[in-house]
């Protein structure tokens, strides 16, 4: 996937979650830039952040990801970090988005 086609996908993402009651109200949304590794220059846009408030709930989140995921033609990769946890949902197997909300709540 190209990098034009991922930021495309991040944007509708974060619109996404920004029109989804559950997470708006208990989360802010920010499009940021993850900081390059070594050696690179890195790119404009490809971090969504979500600073949560006490009552977030993680399950809400992987169903929203996982909604959207479904209304994409090409089922993008969406990886969640928290805590240094790491979780990437590649698949529409509901064990995915139960693997994700298992790892997030864990810490």
């Amino acid at each position: 996937m190209d990098a034009d086609t991922q930021g495309r996908d991040l944007r509708q993402l974060a619109q996404w979650l920004r029109q989804d009651t559950s997470i708006r109200t208990g989360a802010t949304i920010a499009l940021q830039s993850a900081p390059p590794a070594e050696g690179e220059m890195g790119t404009a846009l490809d971090v969504i952040a979500l600073i949560t408030q006490t009552g977030f709930s993680v399950a809400s989140l992987a169903v929203a990801i996982s909604a959207w995921r479904r209304t994409r033609p090409s089922t993008p990769v969406v990886t969640i970090e928290r805590n240094g946890v790491r979780v990437t949902v590649d698949s529409g197997d509901p064990a995915a988005v139960t693997r994700l909300v298992r790892a997030l709540e864990s810490e």
